[in-house]
């Protein structure tokens, strides 16, 4: 007896989780997400998204690590506590397909020294990987916020930063930092959220070494 073909809808379920597990895979690789940090997600439509569930190995993901999660829905059983971050971007701009979060050593520890509120970027040719960035001579704003562990409350400050303009006509980047905590990129595709992600990650690499060296 024949298979019964996958729906449009499995189709894309199916290949979500497939992204998730890529994302965390290539991002255990780097080092980037120690010791089941880090979480990654990819939109399934507008209503759903495959989402890495709590406490589990970034680099040895299966599709049984990964929650499909409805939008507008109490979280599910098993996820991550900052599920909700996640969901708050989706919720905010439908041209979201990925964020990816990561603990990764540069976005880490940049993000405790420039405290919270703001980080420019400027002057580096790698800036164009951004969108929207044309030159090295454009200033980037990544914010920075505050750890927190009530995750529902910091999603409401990222969303109402995320909203406000930036000083001095400085491009937002596709990004912000918690304090202590690492990087939460995005991107209109996991294939972009994955660019955006490594982009800043390197990015934040060359300022702490400029930093060092910069009295």
């Amino acid at each position: 007896m024949s298979a019964v073909p996958l729906t449009a809808e499995q189709n894309r379920e199916t290949a979500a989780v497939a992204e998730v597990i890529a994302a965390g895979r290539a991002a255990a690789l780097r080092h980037w997400v120690p010791a089941t940090s880090g979480n990654f997600s990819v939109r399934i439509n507008a209503d759903r998204v495959a989402i890495t569930r709590s406490g589990v190995d970034k680099g040895a993901l299966t599709s049984a690590d990964i929650l499909i999660q409805p939008l507008d829905a109490p979280l599910l059983p098993r996820s991550s506590a900052e599920a909700p971050l996640h969901l708050a971007l989706y919720r905010r701009d439908p041209s979201i397909g990925a964020i990816f979060h990561v603990h990764a050593p540069g976005s880490t520890v940049l993000s405790r020294v420039a405290g919270p509120g703001g980080l420019r970027l400027t002057g580096w040719e790698l800036q164009k990987a951004l969108p929207g960035i044309t030159s090295h001579e454009q200033a980037i704003e990544v914010p920075v916020f505050a750890n927190d562990q009530d995750t529902d409350r910091l999603a409401g400050l990222v969303e109402a930063r995320l909203a406000a303009p930036t000083a001095d006509g400085a491009l937002l980047a596709p990004g912000y930092l918690l304090a202590g905590h690492g990087l939460y990129a995005w991107g209109t595709s996991p294939k972009e959220a994955a660019r955006h992600l490594e982009a800043l990650e390197t990015l934040f690499e060359f300022e702490l070494s400029y930093r060092r060296f910069t009295p």
